[in-house]
């Protein structure tokens, strides 16, 4: 105890950011379990410390753990530390502790003492044997939006704005924005760095950084959480690069098995395993049971900068609708449209496309709207793609 108590006052010396992420003004403190899920590099750790720091405790009332550094099981450091005055126990990377569902069972039933711990977004939560859902509140940490990325990178801190006032005022609010910068210049660097927060440890090796941890993901997380063997892991490597190559549209199934080198089936699993990582975002098809019953309309890469490692040719439409979708779909409900590219929450269409994009498809539909990368101010029911950036 005295070894973890030692990190977890280093961990705490450390300064904290003061930006905070769009998930903090969301979470429940009063809840006693508190689970953060994400993908590695969006900044779980971060957002847990900005969490303890907001208890006001003392920092001998706390104790920061994580799981890959300890020889205790998760109850018994909980209890000892609670026996000490403990009040609020930090779990970082929980899914590298062993039965951690258990554990995390035993401490919300039995130990006096409130829990945040983070974990990987591949979690099989809603499969584990112990039901945590009665117990514990969960929250999904996104990708960086565009509105956040500003505000880290060049400290310019705007507020979100709802998807209905965008559509219902988009002239205005571009205007306004444009007098505090260049719309199109912030945009084109969160291209090319801005989906991830790690870019203020440099921006030169942005790249390299995020190549390891796409290797991280597939090597560590989802094959232990999906017990995938290596060469497996290859083939969904292999995967990501031939999805990277699709354009949405023409997306075959059939043909993407055939590619990969596996079966119909192992592929809806693969895909599944990308999914839950959050390395892939599919539009249109349901899972149950690590299955698609229906076929996916569209797949993208969960956030833009990805294609930046993992395609060699860079399909402007797919970046277009990537962004679109990362965007949106934290705060909305995102489908295939049969007219258009997109629904979103059953009722606005949207096409997505460049600055000279028509409104051909989607003429003669109501709450309709064109979006247009490479402009600054739209007029009408066309849209700037980079407003869509601020939805959060």
């Amino acid at each position: 105890m005295q070894k973890l108590l030692e990190l977890s006052n280093l961990y705490f010396s450390l300064p904290t950011p003061k930006f905070k992420r769009y998930l903090f003004k969301e979470i429940d403190f009063q809840s006693k379990l508190i689970g953060i899920l994400g993908q590695r590099g969006v900044g779980k750790t971060t957002l847990i410390k900005q969490l303890a720091d907001s208890y006001n405790l003392p920092t001998s009332k706390m104790l920061y753990i994580s799981a890959d550094n300890i020889v205790n099981t998760l109850s018994e450091i909980a209890i000892k530390f609670s026996s000490f005055g403990g009040e609020l126990l930090i779990i970082d990377e929980i899914h590298k502790a062993e039965n951690f569902a258990l554990e995390l069972k035993t401490i919300y039933d039995f130990v006096n003492i409130k829990v945040i711990f983070s974990g990987s977004s591949a979690l099989e939560i809603e499969n584990s044997k112990v039901d945590l859902s009665r117990r514990a509140l969960f929250y999904e940490l996104g990708s960086l939006s565009l509105r956040e990325f500003i505000a880290i990178k060049y400290e310019l801190e705007l507020e979100a704005i709802s998807l209905e006032n965008i559509l219902n005022n988009h002239q205005e609010i571009a205007q306004k924005i444009k007098k505090e910068f260049k719309p199109l210049e912030y945009f084109n660097n969160y291209k090319l760095f801005g989906a991830y927060p790690f870019f203020t440890e440099g921006e030169k090796s942005y790249n390299l950084r995020l190549n390891e941890i796409i290797n991280i993901i597939l090597d560590s997380e989802v094959a232990t959480i999906y017990n995938v063997d290596s060469d497996k892991i290859n083939t969904i490597r292999k995967l990501l690069h031939l999805l990277c190559a699709c354009v949405p549209m023409e997306l075959n199934i059939q043909n993407l098995a055939k590619e990969s080198g596996i079966s119909r089936n192992t592929l809806y699993s693969y895909l599944y395993y990308l999914q839950k990582a959050n390395l892939i975002e599919i539009i249109g098809g349901d899972f149950k049971n690590k299955k698609l019953l229906n076929k996916p309309d569209k797949i993208y890469l969960e956030n833009i900068n990805l294609y930046n490692i993992l395609c060699d040719n860079q399909n402007s439409g797919s970046l277009r609708e990537s962004f679109f979708v990362s965007q949106l779909k934290q705060k909305h409900s995102v489908k295939y449209a049969y007219h258009g590219d997109f629904t979103v929450d059953d009722k606005y269409i949207f096409e997505v496309g460049g600055k000279n994009k028509s409104f051909k498809q989607i003429k003669d539909i109501s709450d309709s709207f064109v979006v247009a990368d490479d402009i600054e101010i739209g007029f009408g029911n066309k849209i700037p793609l980079w407003l869509f950036g601020f939805v959060y």
